[in-house]
């Protein structure tokens, strides 16, 4: 099939060429691009994103430990040293990095260390997972203009930056949960404290 459509497409070119035109380019796709962050509970945080325009893709998973595929219930014990994380799928024409991290600041509270309101344990620590070094610097600047920020009363901001490691997506009863069981999602945004923290902090309903 792949092959056959590759003839006619040159079959195309020929015929323009004949005619005395020039083949059209091909317009280019923006290339997705891919971001992670942990920020606690991964249902919160995909939530957050999926509101965001330009996020063409979420998918919650585990990232930053020792075990090669774990499951929930192993990750929940906070010994294989996983955390929580979400992998952002995003086309930069719409949404850009600096963006992203401006996101992730504002749902999250960075000033705890290995926990995140209700929850807590390695696995629910905050964390930036960059790629490359442009990543870093942009995590690195962001992170620091927050903590001259004063928003945080000279609290330290504790999140990590640091490289990315395999992503691992998390079982599909975890994917969009708050689309599949949205008043339990709800109750748990509410009864954790998150909400009220996030409208506190930043406005955000």
């Amino acid at each position: 099939m792949k092959f056959s459509l590759l003839l006619a497409a040159l079959a195309a070119c020929a015929v323009a060429v004949a005619n005395g035109q020039q083949p059209a380019a091909p317009s280019p796709a923006s290339e997705v691009q891919r971001a992670y962050f942990a920020g606690g509970c991964f249902w919160c945080m995909q939530y957050a994103f999926d509101k965001v325009p330009g996020v063409t893709k979420t998918v919650v998973g585990y990232t930053g430990g020792k075990v090669a595929a774990p499951e929930y219930e192993e990750v929940s014990t906070g010994r294989t040293g996983h955390a929580e994380a979400i992998e952002v799928q995003y086309d930069p024409a719409k949404v850009s990095y600096p963006q992203l991290l401006d996101v992730f600041w504002k749902n999250i509270d960075p000033t705890t260390e290995n926990r995140q309101f209700a929850d807590h344990g390695t696995q629910y620590r905050t964390a930036v997972f960059y790629r490359d070094d442009s990543e870093k610097q942009a995590a690195e600047t962001s992170k620091a203009a927050l903590e001259k920020s004063g928003k945080y009363n000279g609290k330290p901001i504790v999140t990590e930056i640091t490289k990315v490691g395999p992503f691992y997506p998390a079982e599909e009863y975890h994917q969009e949960y708050y689309r599949k069981d949205p008043d339990h999602f709800q109750r748990y945004e509410v009864g954790s404290g998150r909400a009220g923290y996030i409208k506190k902090m930043w406005g955000i309903e």
